[in-house]
């Protein structure tokens, strides 16, 4: 469309900046961007990077990148666009579901500008991750590589929902935070104003009940999505059509994967990685997947992950990685080749890692066994590397939906790692420890729990948390350094599909991965393994009634035994995708 010439400003070095680019989609929405231009040292013409996301294209994800002149600095034509409907940009706003054709056309436009050469690369993490592989699924041409961060190919098991419980902290959090900028746009002040009260209100966000009518989200006059989120609990179209998890197929281009191991969305980004590292359009595009997974939470990307020092290692420089990826792809510079599918950091000893594949064929179970009082950490939980092999009691707890678990992060679910030895004095919670280990456990995948369960309830969950235990300071504590963690639904593992009906007091095997880790244990350590029934609030309580989660009140929701057998005939266990092929612990006498 005709516009109206705009002044260069002169960023230094060379880069001069282009604000509030408009272009106007098929549909009539116009969305700005702001154009940043290399110095003329590099030529007319040049390749280009993308990003396209909703916080105000100013920002431009600096938080974790480099500022685009920076880019711009190093021969690149750099763009960033407000999707519709946010910042500059006209339209409606709704998560993910535009972002496939509006990035696609976007594409297209800026191959015709005079400086571009027609190359282009995407950038990006979280929902511009998204809008990446979105984009990609639309096949444009000149799109010839990307790096998704800390995002999701499949929206229901990688963004909000695990296992049929919802990520209620970074779920709602998030909502609130998009839902202000949608009810400033459309001048509802009282919304505002409740809006405004519950994202500053971090710690009580997730308390309200129940949660699918939070006061700040129910005004009809805002957009739906956040509604629409806990209104779908399960799997289907509603999900699958704003993503890729149906489409990998259609995409055809490198990408550069980078997850968190304290990222809320590290399922997200490993889904993202296997699924096109088997599905992609054409060999050259499976071949040319690779996974960074590093330490970090979803922002910064640091050194430190909750009360966790990383070492040096952790500060890497991702932009110069981002660098080569690109000069790599865009300007044919060979700077990628031999490089290895995976990079890992590896928890523990905090170095890095390289790897053919980021998840060990081969796999050590650790098993459950007590003399009936596993509760707390003052009990007598213990893991071992031999099956039961004489009765042993089961281990019971009593799930209280009013005082749940509390997260890994306590009651603000904080990401990182933090030490949990407070959260294990409960009786709420079941904890198995294992004798110090005799020689190093490397661990790189996910983690397996086989647990044999029943419950007084009909609808139940079972979260396991796997710990690393450092060797007594000075002091005589032991810190419990959480390492990741995993929760089931039973509506969920024993649904439709499933062949298996469940039923309250009836044994039936939880089995389940938790998330994904890459962890070394030394010699002294010890692996714990605690069982819960919540881990709120980073995951939704369940009300242990048919009561949908997101309708829970404390009027609907009921009290429930659990029970966990460990015995000949029920040998739970967690099974540990490892690297070492020897016995961590060599088997005690039972």
């Amino acid at each position: 469309m005709p516009t109206t010439p705009k002044t260069r400003i002169d960023l230094g070095a060379g880069v001069t900046l282009t604000r509030a680019i408009p272009y106007t989609l098929s549909d009539g929405t116009t969305v700005l961007s702001d154009h940043y231009y290399p110095p003329a040292s590099f030529g007319p013409v040049n390749p280009t990077l993308l990003m396209r996301q909703p916080y105000g294209r100013d920002i431009a994800s600096t938080v974790v990148y480099a500022h685009p002149a920076w880019f711009a600095r190093h021969g690149y034509n750099v763009v960033i666009q407000d999707v519709r409907g946010r910042g500059g940009s006209s339209g409606d706003f709704y998560p993910f579901r535009h972002e496939a054709r509006d990035g696609a056309e976007t594409i297209a436009w800026l191959r015709t500008l005079p400086e571009s050469n027609g190359r282009i690369g995407m950038y990006g993490f979280s929902y511009q991750g998204a809008t990446q592989l979105l984009a990609a699924a639309e096949r444009p041409e000149g799109l010839q590589c990307i790096a998704p961060a800390q995002t999701a190919a499949d929206l229901y098991s990688g963004w909000f929902y695990h296992h049929g419980a919802l990520r209620l902290a970074s779920s709602l959090g998030w909502g609130l935070q998009m839902l202000r900028e949608d009810a400033r746009r459309l001048n509802l002040t009282e919304a505002s104003n409740l809006l405004e009260a519950a994202w500053r209100d971090v710690r009580n966000q997730p308390q309200h009940l129940p949660y699918a009518q939070h006061p700040a989200i129910t005004d009809p006059a805002l957009p739906s999505y956040v509604r629409d989120w806990f209104a779908h609990p399960t799997p289907g179209p509603y999900w699958s059509d704003q993503d890729i998890s149906r489409r990998a197929d259609q995409i055809e281009i490198p990408a550069l994967h980078i997850s968190g191991w304290f990222d809320p969305y590290l399922n997200g980004s490993i889904q993202a990685f296997d699924l096109l590292r088997n599905h992609a359009a054409t060999p050259h595009a499976r071949r040319h997947q690779y996974l960074l997974a590093g330490p970090w939470t979803h922002i910064p990307w640091t050194d430190r992950a909750g009360d966790l020092n990383l070492g040096p290692e952790a500060l890497l420089d991702t932009d110069t990685l981002l660098l080569r990826w690109f000069d790599h792809w865009l300007k044919d510079a060979g700077t990628w080749t031999g490089i290895p599918p995976v990079t890992h950091f590896v928890l523990g000893p905090n170095t890095w890692q390289t790897a053919e594949d980021w998840c060990s064929d081969l796999t050590q179970p650790f098993f459950l066994h007590s003399g009936g009082r596993a509760d707390s950490r003052k009990g007598n939980g213990t893991l071992t590397l031999a099956e039961p092999t004489t009765p042993e009691p089961p281990d019971l707890f009593v799930y209280d939906p009013e005082v749940p678990v509390l997260a890994p992060g306590g009651a603000q679910s904080l990401p990182g790692s933090f030490d949990q030895s407070a959260l294990e004095s409960g009786n709420n919670l079941l904890v198995y420890t294992s004798a110090p280990l005799g020689q190093p456990l490397q661990i790189l995948g996910f983690p397996i729990v086989s647990l044999y369960v029943s419950t007084s309830a009909p609808s139940a969950d079972i979260t396991a948390k796997l710990i690393r235990v450092l060797p007594p300071g000075c002091d005589g504590s032991a810190r419990a350094e959480f390492i990741c963690i995993g929760i089931a639904r039973s509506t969920f593992l024993f649904g439709p599909g499933s062949g298996i009906n469940y039923a309250p007091d009836t044994l039936h095997l939880w089995q389940f991965p938790l998330e994904a880790t890459s962890c070394l244990l030394a010699p002294g350590e010890r692996l714990r393994l605690e069982i819960a029934a919540s881990a709120f609030p980073l995951y939704d309580r369940n009300p242990g009634t048919l009561t949908p989660a997101a309708e829970m009140t404390y009027s609907n929701c009921t009290r429930s035994t659990h029970i966990l057998h460990h015995s000949p005939e029920h040998p739970s266990a967690i099974i540990l995708p490892i690297l070492n092929s020897e016995p961590a612990i060599a088997p005690p006498n039972r």
